[in-house]
């Protein structure tokens, strides 16, 4: 029987969910705080072992923050998956739902096939926590790059969303006070329109995305393989690849968003023999737990994200990781020294 307490599973699943969406690396993460608590968590929490029960455990959160993102962007899914099937079944890709749905295909095949050759040689080979605070800091430098020396295009997409999103009518509070028999009906259809408000941005945000061709997602999805490297955020390279590309900041995190559903999902997919097997004998009831703590915090962080990316930049995420990768040097170093 394994060993993984409630309270490691619920903090690493918080952990995951949380760090999987910001451009901070979730499985950085994963690798360097075990060596950071030490003790039990060390022994524990290892993604390095070939037969580590954590890898089960981390199986179950990647399959959980897939769900969370699904749950943001599920109603962009039904339009993504119809424009697939209406561009089967009608030979053509003409509108932005079956565009967008090939766009996605085609920038997760790099990344897809790398990841099922190698993963397990680059876990093992970099899933140690020195390697992954090194690469911490690197991810920190690509951030810092990514707002640093992105394009004027870049820059000029990021006037015009927000001159698309200042045209979008005013909804809270429209019209003064209302009548206190009517002030639910008021709510509901309050609510529907800003539900209709959030679809038409979506729509418009996909057209602005396929207008870039497949050639740039090709090179925007393959960025995402630097993730495999522990302390390389997926998210975090998908943008700085989508702003160099000339997408705005928002733009560009929606795409990563919407690219990296299919590759963390199929990530969990393929583990699934992991969690079913003997690797998860004993800690499946905290498998569960996590992946719900997990799950619930990629909801939370994308619903954030999404309009953080609309005024803010990647700065502060680029300092937190060369922070954090730098001390995890140190603090390593000492430690192995006494």
């Amino acid at each position: 029987m394994h060993h993984l307490t409630y309270a490691e599973a619920i903090i690493v699943g918080l952990i995951q969910g949380v760090t999987e969406l910001f451009p901070v690396s979730s499985l950085g993460h994963n690798v360097l705080l075990p060596a950071l608590v030490g003790g039990s968590w060390s022994t524990d929490l290892s993604v390095a072992k070939p037969e580590s029960p954590y890898l089960a455990y981390i199986v179950g959160l990647h399959v959980a923050t897939a769900i969370g993102l699904t749950a943001y962007f599920w109603r962009d899914w039904v339009r993504i998956i119809r424009g697939f099937f209406s561009s089967l079944r009608h030979m053509e890709i003409e509108t932005p739902d079956q565009k967008l749905a090939w766009m996605i295909i085609f920038a997760t095949i790099p990344v897809g096939l790398t990841g099922v050759t190698f993963e397990h040689t680059f876990r093992t080979l970099f899933g140690v926590p020195s390697r992954a605070a090194i690469f911490l800091v690197i991810n920190g430098l690509i951030l810092f790059s990514a707002e640093r020396f992105r394009p004027r295009k870049s820059r000029d997409a990021d006037k015009q969303v927000l001159a698309e999103h200042e045209r979008e009518p005013e909804l809270v509070g429209a019209g003064g006070a209302a009548p206190t028999h009517a002030t639910g009906a008021q709510h509901a259809s309050g609510q529907r329109a800003i539900r209709q408000d959030e679809i038409a941005i979506a729509i418009e945000a996909d057209r602005r995305i396929t207008s870039y061709g497949y050639g740039q997602a090709l090179i925007i999805g393959s960025a995402q393989i630097l993730a495999l490297l522990a302390g390389i955020s997926r998210d975090g390279v998908a943008m700085a690849a989508g702003m160099f590309r000339g997408l705005s900041r928002e733009d560009a995190a929606r795409f990563a968003f919407l690219l990296a559903t299919p590759v963390i999902l199929a990530a969990g997919v393929l583990k699934v023999p992991d969690l079913l097997g003997p690797l998860s004998n004993g800690i499946r009831p905290q498998i569960i737990v996590g992946s719900v703590v997990s799950g619930i915090g990629a909801y939370l962080s994308v619903r954030f994200l999404m309009k953080y990316f609309r005024t803010r930049t990647l700065t502060p995420f680029a300092i937190y990781c060369l922070v954090a990768g730098i001390g995890s040097l140190i603090y390593l170093g000492i430690v192995h020294r006494l």
